[in-house]
């Protein structure tokens, strides 16, 4: 349906639901690479104004992706609760906006009422400060080993990855991150190879580690979706099932990834039953441009498809989901400014679903972006009521080569921002002399009995 807009002097027309949220959407280099963005500020005010006044019914009747060709729509059409909608079903998407950023709306009660394609456009019509705003209103809390996402905590992923896998440097890492008080959300690798064999070497490692210091994390290593199943079938330690996902069914092809078997690898992992606190088993990770980079994009903006990513996230129920917010570089998000925003759309978005949603705050090396840029979408990350952040040694991960934050990065914003780890995490940080009463890190010394029994181990 054809929806125009006079705006001094001139006519703008958007010729279907997909061509008006791609307009209205801020500006980022993949929407211009794709040809969908806005054509001018104009444009976009334009598209902005008349997103206003749609009415949230809307997206119900028209899909972005036809029902017909793609199994993501069709999830996200088929589970949507009318009941949980009913109190914004006559409200235009500037109304929802509005009741949104009343501090007594629940937020929360709305998740399983909104469709992703909603969300998404009233993100569009958000500043930062409303971003920021309703995501510290929106927690969503997951556990497994630990618990994830309740306010007043910021949990972090440590990320000890190599690039040869090898065992020394893996372990040097992880032991690093736990002396900094890093690792609650999980310790999670990226392996330098996905065969079985190292996968489950890995996770063997970490299993070693956690259960010789009893440290109440979850372990992942970030495998394909069929090798987890697969060593599941012969045993290994699997605690998280990781899966890279996109917002439509052909970008999901492209990463070889149907609903169907995650279905499969989510029963596997809660048959295993390896929570303590909690059966959240699922680990997903996004970004912006995930589809548009596999052309499988459809003419819609790079934004909307990545909220419904988290349509699909929503239907596992996982522990951990993130946006690596500026990883696939700067043809999808040019600069720290695109970034941030790009950041902080995801977690209101993912918040607004009830997706436990952290973030990987990092640029590629040819991005315009430096690590003012990833000061700054920590620290608003931190106001917003982020679940967790990921952390690598010295914020430079020498096996992905991209730069993230560091283990002090993520202890700058829990001490100015007066966040705490994850509960279980913070009692054993505090037992194992490594965090006092007050939350602040041990200094230790050479002689500390906390640094010579983590580091025992390690040769």
């Amino acid at each position: 349906m054809t929806r125009r807009q006079t705006l001094g002097g001139h006519t703008h027309e958007f010729a279907d639901l997909r061509a008006l949220l791609a307009a209205a959407t801020p500006e980022r280099s993949g929407d211009v690479l794709a040809g969908v963005a806005a054509s001018s500020e104009q444009e976009r005010v334009a598209a902005q104004g008349i997103l206003a006044d749609l009415p949230l019914a809307v997206f119900l009747e028209e899909q972005v992706v036809p029902y017909e060709s793609d199994e993501v729509t069709r999830l996200i059409v088929d589970s949507h609760d009318a009941a949980a909608f009913a109190p914004v079903a006559g409200m235009t998407v500037g109304g929802f906006r509005d009741h949104l950023l009343d501090p007594r709306t629940d937020t929360v009660a709305l998740k399983d009422g909104l469709t992703p394609e909603m969300v998404a456009a009233v993100s569009k019509l958000m500043r930062v400060q409303d971003l920021v705003a309703v995501a510290r209103r929106t927690p969503v809390v997951t556990g497994f080993r630990s618990t994830i996402g309740r306010p007043g905590t910021l949990a972090t992923r440590l990320q000890p990855n190599h690039p040869t896998d090898d065992p020394v440097g893996v372990t040097a890492s992880i032991v690093d991150g736990l002396l900094l008080g890093c690792g609650d959300a999980v310790v999670g690798i990226n392996p330098a190879t996905d065969s079985p064999q190292r996968t489950t070497d890995l996770l063997k490692l970490i299993d070693e580690i956690r259960e010789r210091y009893a440290i109440p994390t979850q372990s992942c290593v970030l495998a394909h979706v069929t090798t987890s199943i697969e060593i599941m079938r012969r045993g290994a330690p699997v605690d998280l099932v990781f899966q890279s996902i996109a917002g439509t069914e052909a970008a999901n092809d492209g990463f070889g990834v149907t609903l169907a078997l995650l279905r499969e690898a989510h029963q596997a992992a809660r048959e295993l039953d390896r929570g303590t606190v909690g059966t959240n088993c699922m680990y997903f990770e996004t970004g912006q441009g995930a589809a548009l980079s596999a052309d499988a994009h459809h003419g819609v903006d790079q934004q909307t498809l990545e909220v419904r990513a988290y349509g699909v996230a929503r239907a596992f129920d996982p522990l951990l989901v993130n946006t690596v917010v500026g990883f696939i570089g700067p043809e999808y998000l040019y600069d720290g400014k695109q970034i941030t925003r790009a950041g902080l759309e995801d977690h209101f978005c993912g918040k607004l679903l009830g997706v436990p949603m952290g973030v990987d705050v990092c640029y590629t090396n040819h991005a315009e972006a430096d690590a003012d840029d990833t000061d700054t979408l920590l620290t608003l990350l931190g106001v917003a009521g982020c679940s967790f952040v990921i952390c690598v040694p010295g914020g430079d991960d020498v096996m992905l080569h991209y730069q993230s934050l560091s283990f002090h990065d993520a202890l700058y914003a829990r001490q100015v921002l007066g966040l705490a780890p994850a509960p279980e995490f913070a009692t054993w940080l505090e037992g194992m002399g490594l965090m006092s009463g007050d939350g602040r890190i041990t200094e230790l010394d050479a002689g500390s009995s906390a640094l010579r029994r983590l580091t025992m181990g390690v040769q």
